[in-house]
């Protein structure tokens, strides 16, 4: 089965009135009309939802510091001290492993699905992908590097939706996107290697699906743009980019 086509649109990426019937369109077409405001009140409720994913994920480590700080507050200082020192790292450790799981959990019950498209950046199918990939960052920049390469990283992208076969090493963290990705059986994702189903064109946003297959290799820093794909065994060379809709065959050296 192939890749989701995507609906090819010649709509006016500057226009401020949406093509969309109904409700649907209403609402794009406020979206574009104000878009510093739509923006900014997109804004709100994904910095409440943000802000609550990392609150919950330290109440356990500031649980666990208190009750240490309670518990040696009457040792010598620097045996007090180290006791929290190390409550604090321990708290860190499990700020992480719960952020890991409550994020994917919150994407999940997201009301909307990231899908294909093509459009303007100031339509209502974007909103799904931006939320999306602030949920991913959130983890990223503030956790995941620490778990990369393990067994962990590759849980927490499948649970975020990434389609990853069984064996698949995945070394890096600069991924976007990672519900429209396909990982084959034994894949390897090199170090620093990066790879996101999007890309901006004309003005257009484009939300496209990648896809790597069985055995393929993608090599240090190289990169794997929207609508690529990936053929069995095929080595991905380090530092090399994948243009949009790329298709690259199977058993190939490509780089």
């Amino acid at each position: 089965m192939g890749a989701p086509k995507i609906k090819e649109t010649r709509e006016d990426v500057l226009t401020t009135k949406s093509e969309k019937a109904g409700a649907h369109g209403f609402f794009e077409s406020l979206l574009r009309r104000f878009r510093g405001l739509s923006f900014a009140l997109l804004l709100t409720p994904l910095t409440v939802v943000c802000v609550s994913c990392i609150g919950v994920s330290m109440a356990p480590g500031l649980w666990l510091f208190s009750r240490v700080n309670a518990a040696t507050a009457e040792w010598a200082e620097p045996l007090h001290f180290l006791a929290l020192g190390l409550a604090l790292a321990t708290g860190y450790l499990m700020y992480g492993f719960t952020l890991m799981v409550v994020v994917p959990l919150v994407n999940f019950l997201m009301p909307f699905r990231v899908k294909p498209f093509r459009g303007p950046y100031y339509s209502l199918p974007a909103i799904p992908w931006y939320i999306h990939n602030a949920l991913t960052y959130m983890v990223r920049f503030t956790f995941l590097e620490f778990v990369t390469p393990t067994p962990l990283n590759v849980l927490f992208y499948r649970m975020m939706g990434m389609k990853i076969g069984k064996g698949v090493v995945i070394n890096t963290t600069a991924i976007s996107d990672p519900c429209m990705i396909e990982l084959g059986d034994y894949v390897t994702i090199g170090g620093s290697a990066t790879i996101f189903g999007h890309y901006g064109q004309k003005g257009y946003l484009v939300i496209a699906p990648v896809k790597i297959e069985k055995g393929a290799n993608i090599g240090l820093k190289a990169s794997v743009m929207g609508g690529c794909e990936v053929g069995e065994n095929t080595n991905i060379k380090p530092h090399a980019a994948l243009l949009p809709k790329t298709k690259v065959p199977a058993n190939e050296n490509f780089g």
